[in-house]
């Protein structure tokens, strides 16, 4: 659908707001930290606050909550009326309540801010040039193990959230065919093998994953009393000739091949099939750009893609579904269910063609 253009004035307002984005972004979330928006909110009933009323009770200058209102004013995150007293707006209460607008917000300050500032260096040298804010690796992964608690708990939360929800109506189908061992590449901090345990008394997981990864997630699954049942195999993907055993009923990914180039997905999809028989399942599960039923989500995964980008590989993107199913032909599998699952993600469940 086309979308109607803008007159000029309103166009113009719109690129003084991409030019002053930044000072918006980290006005919401100084308002958040300070908890201004909260004490508004939690006033509503008032009829609204003053600056001064506000100032008192946070213990902030009138100065400083002042010059933070009036901006977010402006962009209609609060309102004041005559008296000069401050509501929030629709928009004010979404970024201070909406949980999806809260892990967004908290990935992109505390994890990609710094890093998008080098975004330029990064499409000129493929490569992740503002992953230096945080070290010298080669890719985010290398040093996510590593990243000071704040911001790993910010990854985690971005990386979860668009997850955890999917895996009851997932886990249905993973286990349709009574699977016994189950390759779970990219384990993460080991949550899909934790509900996999919990799902199914007898299945064996065995996670792939980079040495820093595996740790926590063998960790994890220790302290739930599941490493009876559980194996860990370290691996770096971006390496030449990776491969895994034989012996899988099911090879699992999730959100795990958006993480690399398509011809590095096509390595590894290879070396899945390398390792299948006639009877292996191998299941992709991402949140392809072209399938989101609302324009804020397909907005969401494009900017996650800039992530990608400047801090993570420097090669990778959230794709559309397509280039997926053109690379899973390519490796020599066949696509036999292709289903929704929640609001956001894709199932493809795949077999070996023969």
């Amino acid at each position: 659908m086309s979308k109607k253009e803008l007159r000029a004035i309103e166009a113009l307002e719109q690129a003084q707001k991409i030019a002053f984005a930044p000072f918006v972004f980290q006005t919401t979330v100084s308002l958040r930290k300070l908890g201004v928006l909260n004490y508004i909110f939690d006033n509503r009933d008032k009829g609204g606050v003053s600056i001064n009323e506000i100032s008192k009770a946070l213990s902030v200058s009138v100065y400083g909550i002042g010059v933070l209102l009036e901006i977010a004013e402006s962009s209609d995150i609060v309102i004041k009326d005559a008296e000069k007293k401050y509501q929030l707006t629709k928009t004010g209460y979404f970024l201070n309540y909406n949980k999806t607008v809260e892990v967004n917000l908290n990935f992109t300050n505390d994890v990609c801010y710094e890093g998008l500032f080098y975004l330029n260096d990064a499409i000129k040298e493929q490569k992740p040039s503002g992953l230096k804010v945080f070290g010298e690796w080669d890719t985010i992964y290398d040093g996510l193990s590593q990243l000071s608690p704040e911001v790993q708990k910010s990854w985690f939360e971005f990386d979860h959230h668009y997850s955890d929800g999917i895996f009851e109506e997932a886990l249905k189908r993973v286990f349709k065919n009574d699977p016994k061992t189950i390759y779970d590449i990219g384990g993460n901090t080991g949550k899909f093998a934790l509900q996999c345990f919990n799902y199914n008394k007898d299945v064996t997981i065995n996670i792939f994953d980079l040495p820093g990864q595996l740790k926590k997630a063998l960790e994890n699954i220790k302290n739930n009393d599941f490493e009876n049942r559980v194996s860990g195999h370290e691996i770096n993907w971006l390496k030449p000739n990776p491969q895994i055993p034989k012996g899988a009923d099911l090879i699992w990914m999730s959100q795990f091949l958006d993480c690399f180039s398509e011809d590095e997905i096509l390595t590894i999809l290879k070396t899945c099939v390398a390792s299948m028989n006639k009877n292996t399942e191998l299941i992709i599960i991402e949140t392809f750009t072209d399938r989101q039923k609302f324009d804020n989500a397909r907005f969401s995964l494009e900017a996650t893609s800039l992530y990608f980008t400047a801090l993570a590989n420097g090669t990778s993107k959230m794709y559309p579904a397509d280039v997926f199913e053109t690379l899973i032909k390519k490796a020599g599998l066949t696509l036999n269910e292709d289903h929704q699952l929640g609001e956001y993600h894709t199932m493809m469940v795949c077999s070996k063609t023969m």
